[in-house]
């Protein structure tokens, strides 16, 4: 198991890695079309290893456009 895989990212940790505004990844929650997450009571935490996977499936060849 790589160091990944024990890593977990706060939701603003998640927006800052994609220079976004922190409410984009709670809206991609809510919508359910983000990476997942788990609750830690009221805490929500993303696995990196879960977002690497995330991330690699945004480029999956039925996501590209053609140019």
């Amino acid at each position: 198991m790589d160091d990944t895989s024990d890593k977990w990212l706060t939701r603003r940790e998640l927006a800052d890695r994609y220079g976004l505004p922190v409410k984009t990844p709670a809206e991609w929650a809510s919508k359910g079309t983000g990476p997942g997450y788990a609750k830690f009571g009221r805490h929500v935490r993303y696995r990196l290893s879960d977002v690497i996977d995330w991330e690699e499936d945004q480029f999956a060849p039925s996501k590209r456009h053609s140019a």
